[in-house]
């Protein structure tokens, strides 16, 4: 059943106290990110104490109260004189959208969530750093969801404010305070870095890039197959499976298996295209396949300073590199699992350092004012399928309980607009190993995994 959810109000929720205005740079690994949004979003069951409008009652308050911790959530990112962006933080507050659905949460399609989610579920943009949208269900279930500007925080940022708002709705104090301290991601001085960087990024010239959201489509003029996410249960026992198999860690197993299926899938549909054509099953073994995963760079920056680790795990922003590994599909297909797998642990550890993310501070330093971006995002299908994975392993979703009970469900949802296809494992809200999965990819390239692999992928829906 299609979803539409109807905008009942929309008001800005402004700090309990006024915060003092300002700018803050963003860090150089800020500047790694184009402007883009990135979607999460919450599903209640319906309380049996509490009331719709209580509810935002309290949402409202712990909003109040938390943006004088996190401030920057309260700002939009702007163009000072010189020509760079930075955060305008002010008074203006975080806008708080109200809306109603005539479906039942137990309707809810999840699974199709390019038609559910992004449409209904998450605020507009608003060129503001941070919003947020509340839709009460036809059930008295309650949906939470949320748009935050990634140039100002990642994954990790944006669990800590998800964590400490739920902390202030219990009347809690908050367990961790943020830092803003970006000096911590101060380029070196002199400047130098591993050559090795430039295979992994590239500058773009600045005239690409305006003071809002990027189309990064435009970047790669190609027309492709478009992307659509969908999101799927994976039970824990098939990823152990995986993992048994391989003898990698769990996300690196997953994401061979994934890398080698859509490997699989590029050359099946070349095959496809003309079984009498060898030159076209030629063509498909000649072309690569490219797979990317995020990697955190706050443990890896930690000396042994206690109080610099400290404020690194408390850093509110981006700390992530993004690196690939490229492999022609003939080679791939002739790999065994666990082989992938060796491969994907290989490039992984080369940036599992200290010394890649003081390079890569230093590497967007000596190429000011250009914007610089992963060569997957900028070259993305160039020559055959690209895709990512971030790990979203650490997202607290269970204990992100606002007074009425832990979520039913949780997701990141990153509907952007690069070529590249993106996945990111999250834990599933029933502790038991389970993993949800997003996924935005070709449709083909779904619908491929899911006749391939449906022992692993179970399209989502509520029980």
């Amino acid at each position: 059943m299609k979803m539409v959810a109807n905008v009942v109000r929309s008001e800005w929720v402004v700090p309990i106290h006024t915060i003092e205005e300002q700018k803050v740079q963003l860090s150089n690994l800020d500047l790694l990110l184009p402007a883009q949004y990135v979607g999460v979003f919450l599903c209640y069951k319906k309380p049996t104490c509490i009331s719709f409008r209580q509810m935002v009652s309290i949402l409202k308050l712990a909003l109040a109260k938390v943006i004088v911790h996190f401030y920057v959530f309260s700002s939009e990112v702007v163009r000072n004189s010189n020509g760079y962006s930075e955060i305008k933080c002010d008074n203006k507050g975080i806008e708080f959208i109200e809306a109603y659905s005539d479906l039942e949460l137990i309707q809810l399609d999840l699974y199709n969530s390019h038609q559910t989610v992004e449409p209904n579920l998450l605020p507009n943009n608003n060129f503001r750093v941070f919003s947020i949208k509340v839709t009460e269900m036809k059930c008295g279930g309650i949906i939470i969801g949320c748009n935050f500007d990634h140039r100002v925080a990642d994954a990790y940022s944006t669990n800590m404010f998800l964590l400490s708002l739920a902390e202030i709705s219990n009347s809690k104090p908050i367990s961790t305070i943020p830092s803003f301290t970006k000096s911590l991601l101060n380029p070196r001085n002199p400047c130098f870095y591993n050559p090795t960087l430039n295979d992994m990024y590239v500058p773009i010239p600045s005239s690409h890039f305006k003071n809002n959201i990027k189309n990064l489509s435009s970047i790669n003029h190609t027309k492709k197959e478009p992307l659509i996410s969908r999101i799927y249960s994976v039970n824990a026992q098939e990823i152990i499976n995986l993992q048994s198999q391989t003898k990698g860690t769990k996300l690196e197993s997953f994401s061979a298996f994934l890398w080698k299926l859509i490997s699989e899938h590029t050359s099946k549909m070349y095959a496809q295209i003309s079984k009498s054509d060898e030159q076209a099953i030629i063509t498909s073994y000649s072309k690569t396949c490219k797979m990317g995963i995020v990697v955190d760079g706050r443990t890896r920056l930690s000396n042994n300073n206690n109080n610099h680790r400290s404020e690194l795990h408390n850093y509110f922003g981006n700390v992530l590199s993004l690196p690939f590994v490229t492999k022609t599909i003939n080679k791939l297909n002739s790999m065994t699992l666990a082989k992938i797998t060796q491969e994907v642990h290989g490039f992984l550890e080369q940036v599992k350092n200290k010394q890649h993310f003081e390079d890569l501070i230093d590497y967007v330093q000596i190429h000011h004012p250009q914007q610089i971006l992963a060569k997957i995002y900028d070259q993305g299908r160039e020559n055959g399928p690209a895709f990512v994975v971030s790990s979203g392993q650490r997202f607290p979703v269970s204990k992100i309980d606002f007074g009425w009970g832990k979520p039913l469900f949780g997701s990141y949802h990153f509907p952007w607009n690069g070529d590249a296809g993106y996945v990111m494992p999250m834990p599933s809200t029933k502790e038991n190993g389970d993993w949800i999965v997003y996924m935005l990819l070709n449709e083909s390239q779904l619908d491929f995994i899911e006749m391939e692999a449906s022992h692993v992928f179970q399209p989502f829906k509520f029980s």
